[in-house]
C-alpha cells in the first residue's frame, strides 16, 4: 500500500497537478505530525522491550482472579489506556499479540480480546490528542490546546468506550463463561528499565495537559528513553524502530488528497458534508467521516472532509473526529490500526473474517456514531 501511494504521490508531484508551492506547504503542515509519529512509535516499540505491555497484561489476568469476564474488563481498562496515552497503533500492533498470547496460556476463548482490543483501539482514540494522528491535525486547524481538547471529547470517549465494551460482552457472554488458572507474575530482567520506561509513558499526560505541545512531550520521552536504552541495553536500539513506511505512507497520502480536493474533490464533499452546528449536521458530519473511513481508510477520509468541516466551528470538526476514529470498524481497511491487527491475529492463528468483523460493525457502529455525537452535542 505504502508503494502505491508513494508513486501516486510522486506522479502528482512530477506532473505538476500538485503544484510544488503546495507540496511545500502540505509537508510544512505534516513535519510536526510526522515526527510525532516516528516518536511516539518509538516510544512504544520500547516499550514492548522493556516488558511494559507484558506485566501489565499480567497483572490485568490476576485483576481477573480466573473469571473470564472479569478478565475481559481488565484488558478493556488497559487497551483504553494504551491507545490513550501511545495511540490507537501501539494497542493494535504491540498490545494484540501480548493479549493473544496471554489468552492461549489461560486456555480461553482469544477472540473476544482480539476483538476487544481492535475495537477500543479505534473507539478509545478520541480523548487526547496523541491518541490519533486525525486528533494531531485538528488541534492544529483549529489551535486548541490539549486540555480545551480533553474538555471537549471526555464525554465523547466515554460513551464510545463504554458501549464498546459493554456491546461485546453481550456479544460474547457465553465464550467468556467458566474460569482459569491465575498466571504467575512475569519476571522482569531490568527493573531499572521498566521503571524508566513505565515513568516516560505516563509523563506523556501531564505533560501535555500542562500545555506542552504534544509532538515536543513525545519528542522529550522517547529521546530520554533512548538514552536510557543506550546505557543499559544498546542492542535494543535499531533502525527498525524507526517506521520510516509508516511515514512515507502518511505523506504521501496528505498529498495525494491534497491533489484530488484541487481537481473537483471539494465540491463533492462540500455536496455530502453539508453545514450548521445542530445534532442533524453533526451527525451527517460524523456519517460522512465514517462512511468515507469504511470506504478510503480514516485518514485520507479526515483529510478530505476536514476544510468543510473546520468552517462550520470546533463541534463539526469534533464530529468529523467521531465519525473518523469510531467508525472505521466495518470494513477491515477503514483504519491502518485494523489492517495491522488482523495481521497479528493472523500470526497468532486468530482468524476473524471480514464478513463477521463486518457484520459487527453494521451492527456496532452506528449506536456509537448516534450516541458518542449526541453526547459531543449536549456537552
Amino acid at each position: 500500500m505504502w508503494r502505491w501511494t508513494s508513486l501516486a504521490a510522486v506522479a502528482a508531484v512530477a506532473s505538476r497537478l500538485l503544484p510544488w508551492s503546495a507540496t511545500v506547504a502540505v509537508t510544512q503542515r505534516m513535519a510536526p505530525i510526522l515526527l510525532f509519529l516516528v516518536a511516539i512509535t518509538v516510544l512504544a516499540e520500547l516499550a514492548e522491550v522493556a516488558m511494559v505491555f507484558d506485566v501489565a497484561a499480567r497483572e490485568a489476568a490476576h485483576l481477573g482472579r480466573g473469571r473470564p469476564m472479569l478478565l475481559f474488563l481488565a484488558v478493556a481498562v488497559l487497551a483504553t489506556v494504551t491507545t490513550v496515552l501511545l495511540g490507537l497503533d501501539t494497542t493494535a500492533v504491540l498490545l494484540t499479540p501480548v493479549v493473544l498470547s496471554l489468552a492461549a496460556q489461560l486456555e480461553i476463548s482469544p477472540l473476544p480480546f482480539a476483538v476487544l482490543t481492535v475495537w477500543l483501539a479505534n473507539t478509545a482514540s478520541l480523548l487526547l490528542p496523541v491518541s490519533n494522528l486525525t486528533n494531531m491535525l485538528a488541534l492544529r486547524r483549529l489551535h486548541l490546546t490539549p486540555h480545551e481538547f480533553l474538555v471537549a471529547m471526555w464525554l465523547p470517549t466515554a460513551v464510545s468506550v463504554l458501549l464498546t465494551v459493554g456491546l461485546l460482552a453481550l456479544r460474547y457472554r457465553k465464550e467468556l463463561r467458566g474460569a482459569y488458572r491465575v498466571p504467575q507474575h512475569p519476571g522482569v530482567p531490568d527493573r531499572g528499565l521498566f521503571a524508566v520506561t513505565t515513568l516516560a509513558c505516563i509523563a506523556l499526560v501531564p505533560g501535555i495537559l500542562l500545555g506542552g505541545d504534544p509532538t515536543v512531550v513525545v519528542t522529550i520521552c522517547a529521546a530520554v528513553l533512548v538514552l536510557t536504552f543506550a546505557v543499559r541495553r544498546r542492542a535494543a536500539l535499531r533502525p527498525g524502530l524507526v517506521p520510516w513506511r509508516l511515514t512515507l505512507f502518511v505523506l504521501s497520502l496528505a498529498l495525494v488528497v491534497e491533489t484530488v480536493l484541487r481537481h473537483g474533490g471539494n465540491r463533492v464533499v462540500e455536496a455530502v458534508t453539508g453545514d450548521g452546528g445542530a445534532l442533524p449536521d453533526l451527525l451527517r458530519v460524523a456519517g460522512v467521516g465514517a462512511a468515507g473511513s469504511n470506504l478510503l481508510n480514516n485518514l485520507p477520509a479526515y483529510l478530505v472532509v476536514e476544510p468543510h468541516a473546520a468552517t462550520g466551528g470546533v463541534d463539526r470538526l469534533l464530529a468529523l473526529l467521531i465519525g473518523t476514529n469510531v467508525g472505521p470498524l466495518v470494513l477491515l481497511w477503514g483504519s491502518l490500526a485494523t489492517l495491522l491487527w488482523r495481521e497479528r491475529c493472523r500470526a497468532r492463528g486468530v482468524h476473524v473474517s471480514a464478513w463477521e468483523f463486518a457484520k459487527l460493525g453494521l451492527l456496532g457502529v452506528p449506536v456509537l456514531l448516534l450516541a458518542a455525537t449526541t453526547a459531543l452535542f449536549v456537552s
